[in-house]
């Protein structure tokens, strides 16, 4: 018999456990039956051509509706062309010099069909697929099989696996059918009155039913089982995090009458809006308590959260205590220097002549620096003298240190690990925590907020200041309308025509560091700023200023370039994300994103929010050469019909695979869901949150309840490990 511990390779033979391993990095018995099936498939049920992706690897139940052999012109042999049909749309699949498989497939034959999804003159396309058919007799060079391939699963489910042209769908069925038989009663990690409270299948039965279940009642029940066991993994981990968080205390920062806060508000140019009226209380209610907050600030792209985020500083300073504020990129970073310095003026330049009575100083601290400058800037972090201090992840370096550091401000939250945050938290002083505010521009759906960020209390901005100008945003489908290429650079023109500015954002800088790999999807490598510059320069845009931005420039160098598109010194600007968020030029009304299916949907609104910043409208343009009727262009489509960025990430959640939103960069936990829907599990996330806190607040340690701490000790050393390898 076997155990979960148990090596691949004892189980499934070297062959298929080196296939797992190069694959999906499964190694053990646990590993393969954690790698749940995608979906399901029922004898004659299809699946839906429509909600395919250029260069995923596939697994679809199709049927055949026509074979023809023909020689091909350009290369010697011949090509098989097999049409595909789920009943409403069709696929091409194309065998090259495999003659064979003409009197293997027939018209009217249902199969699996595995591989990569490529586009062939506007149409999707797989290019010589493995397939295991459902008609007929076993093919024994193929490994094609006839209905016993059916009737090896109970009640005739077909579990679809995530798989790879490494190793195909049915090839892992066999493999977890394989362990499963020789594998010991597995121990719940539930001990039985939760369970039984609960009312859940025990766990060795459920993780049987996923891969072989008997009826679709079987697996809803196993699924309901395994949901939970990651939602009150998480929740327990999270709860933890929580009490530990709050184990030191802060110092109390509360609000003080006629310092520099109060000077500050006196002199804002504009009204506030009554969320950051709302949101501001808030903070500084947190901010005057010794209980250490630790708060999530998300709100739309320009909805106003740096001016909360600097009256919250402000209030921190007036009591004697300094503010870090850590951007993810050093671009990033000295934009708000800039931003924080001219919101404050004379407020923010104590030690300068002419500066105000109460004024405090802003420090810029980042890693490319020059060595005077850095021996500076922390020195002014050390001594005091700085109140407020912006920077990148060179903030929570431990030779950087601070005087007292009371607050720590995290912009673009989704950027960070957990562990960078903790770190931060430990910078202020001998037993004592600063406050924490994390801020994001990216909308979070309340589900994601209490998984991702459920060690923090969420706080919204949803409402936009007076003045900000609409955008539009329309899709250019290039390759259907090749000639709406040339009225996107006519645009440009128009613009800046006008005596505005524009950006063009790429995927891809475009030097040998980041050199396309091969690809087998049929697509050309992503576009490069260095090569649509250079094009741009020499051909639709001759004659305007252009500049060019990316993350590998130096530091001097980016600031420069920043600086002089701020000054409208440049026309038109070619950058990569870059400029995604923090980016703030009035003037730049236009923007064009090449390349556009290459990003998700957050990351096009962030991107869009750079322009319609000032008085003109904004006008952003995604260029794509993705058919139409796929469900990338769906994505542009819904990007383009709306600027609510709650509603846009409700849909980004939708199109995710569900499993990728707790990333490396967020917390580490990569495995950690793969069942719990963040969309559709809201009730067992919000229980096991409620559970999990009661549970941790009578037995922090989760001594009574060993089972429930190895599950939790599981998923935060696969955090860990995943952090350290990362860094």
């Amino acid at each position: 018999m076997a155990a979960l511990s148990d090596r691949l390779d004892r189980l499934v033979g070297k062959k298929s456990a080196d296939a797992l391993a190069a694959a999906f990095k499964l190694a053990t018995a646990g590993d393969l039956l954690r790698h749940y099936p995608r979906r399901y498939a029922e004898r004659g049920q299809l699946t839906d051509i429509a909600g395919l992706e250029v260069g995923e690897h596939v697994t679809v139940m199709a049927k055949v509706v026509s074979v023809n052999k023909r020689q091909m012109k350009t290369k010697r042999g011949t090509l098989i062309e097999v049409s595909l049909t789920d009943g409403k749309r069709s696929l091409d699949c194309a065998f090259f010099n495999q003659p064979w498989h003409m009197e293997k497939l027939k018209p009217g034959m249902s199969a699996l069909f595995a591989g990569k999804v490529t586009a062939f003159r506007q149409k999707l396309q797989l290019a010589n697929p493995d397939y295991q058919l459902l008609d007929g007799d076993t093919d024994p060079e193929t490994g094609a099989a006839g209905p016993s391939a059916v009737e090896e699963f109970a009640g005739g489910l077909i579990p679809v696996y995530p798989a790879s042209a490494k190793i195909q769908s049915w090839q892992i069925a066999q493999c977890v059918q394989q362990t499963l038989a020789v594998l010991d009663d597995i121990e719940d990690p539930f001990p039985e009155e939760l369970r039984t409270k609960l009312g859940l299948a025990a766990y060795d039965a459920a993780v049987r039913s996923i891969h072989r279940p008997a009826e679709w009642a079987d697996l809803e029940t196993a699924r309901t089982r395994l949901k939970w066991d990651e939602a009150l993994a998480v929740q327990l981990a999270l709860a933890q995090r929580r009490q530990a968080s709050g184990a030191r205390p802060a110092p109390a920062c509360p609000p003080k009458s006629g310092g520099i806060l109060d000077e500050f508000d006196k002199r804002l140019p504009f009204t506030l809006t009554a969320g950051q009226v709302e949101v501001g209380a808030a903070l500084a209610a947190d901010l005057s308590g010794e209980a250490p907050m630790n708060r999530l600030l998300q709100g739309e792209v320009g909805s106003g959260k740096t001016i909360v985020a600097l009256r919250a500083m402000l209030q921190v300073v007036d009591s004697g205590r300094q503010a870090a504020m850590l951007a993810p990129t050093e671009v990033l970073a000295a934009q708000h220097a800039r931003s924080l310095a001219e919101l404050l003026g004379d407020l923010g330049q104590a030690g300068e002549l002419g500066a105000a009575e109460n004024a405090t100083r802003i420090t810029l601290l980042t890693g490319s620096l020059t060595a005077p400058q850095r021996k500076q800037a922390m020195l002014d972090a050390a001594s005091g003298a700085a109140g407020i201090v912006v920077g990148t992840h060179a903030l929570i370096q431990d030779k950087v240190s601070f005087a007292e550091l009371g607050f720590v401000v995290v912009d673009e939250q989704h950027r960070f690990g957990v562990e960078q945050r903790d770190a931060l938290r430990g910078r202020a002083g001998e037993n004592l925590s600063p406050h924490v505010l994390v801020m994001t521009a990216t909308p979070i759906p309340r589900t994601v907020a209490m998984t991702v960020y459920g060690d923090l209390e969420t706080s919204s901005l949803r409402e936009l200041p007076a003045g900000r100008s609409p955008i539009s945003t329309t899709v250019v489908p290039v390759a259907e309308k090749p000639a709406w290429l040339d009225r996107v650079w006519q645009r440009v023109r128009e613009e800046v025509g006008k005596g505005h500015q524009a950006y063009v954002v790429c995927p891809r800088i475009g030097d040998e560091e980041d050199a396309p790999t091969g690809s087998d999807d049929g697509r050309r490598p992503p576009l490069a700023v260095a090569d649509v510059a250079a094009m741009l320069a020499g051909g639709p845009l001759s004659g305007l200023r252009l500049g060019i931005l990316h993350g590998r420039l130096a530091a001097d160098d980016k600031d420069a370039v920043m600086r002089a598109f701020a000054a409208a010194e440049i026309d038109v600007l070619v950058a990569t994300t870059v400029v995604e968020v923090g980016v703030n030029v009035p003037n730049a009304s236009a923007m064009v994103i090449m390349d556009a299916d290459r990003f998700g949907v957050s990351q096009l609104h962030q991107l869009r929010g750079r322009v319609g910043r000032g008085s003109a409208p904004g006008v952003c343009l995604l260029v794509t050469e993705m058919p139409g009727g796929t469900s990338t262009r769906e994505r542009l489509d819904a990007v383009a019909s709306t600027l609510d960025g709650f509603e846009l990430a409700r849909l980004d959640l939708e199109l995710r695979r569900e499993g990728d939103i707790l990333g490396s960069s967020q917390s580490g936990m990569r495995s950690g869901l793969k069942m719990l829907s963040l969309l559709r599990d809201e009730s067992v996330i919000a229980d096991a949150r409620v559970l999990a806190q009661a549970l941790i607040t009578d037995d922090p340690e989760l001594s009574a309840f060993p089972g429930l701490a190895h599950m939790v000790g599981q998923l935060v050393d696969e955090e860990r490990a995943e952090y350290l390898e990362k860094a």
